[in-house]
């Protein structure tokens, strides 16, 4: 077998994986933030933190994730919620995270839409006329 064909049947499964890693589900995020004890951590860096994060939300670095996350998330079974820019380091905050062995890791995508997400699902953003 030629080393271009060799090549491309090693990285194919290896892109493929990446690909579907990290997916951004805000529908389940909602859902795992309604609950108490929820873990929400932006991933930011930590000026981005500064301009304007979620309430409740703290800040680790998808850099420093790994390093950091015990302190906030002793128990792997910890039910955690990230989120970013646009999803992008959240995701690969999200591989991290679970290659660490934590279960129930979120990827909420990005904070704007988050935002947008979490005031379309308040009751109060649901009533538009004689509420």
């Amino acid at each position: 077998m030629p080393l271009k064909s060799r090549l491309a049947a090693l990285l194919l499964p290896l892109l493929a994986s990446t690909a579907q890693a990290g997916d951004i589900d805000q529908g389940a995020a909602l859902t795992q933030l309604a609950k108490p004890g929820t873990l929400l951590i932006d991933v930011r860096s930590a000026g981005e933190f500064a301009s304007g994060a979620l309430p409740g939300a703290q800040n680790i670095s998808h850099e420093q994730i790994a390093e950091q996350i015990s302190r906030v998330a002793p128990e792997k079974s910890k039910s955690i919620v990230l989120y970013c820019r646009s999803g992008r380091r959240s995701g690969l905050a999200q591989d991290a995270l679970q290659a660490l062995g934590y279960q129930q890791v979120i990827n909420a995508g990005g904070i704007d839409s988050l935002k947008a997400a979490q005031q379309a699902k308040t009751p109060e953003a649901a009533c538009t006329q004689n509420c």
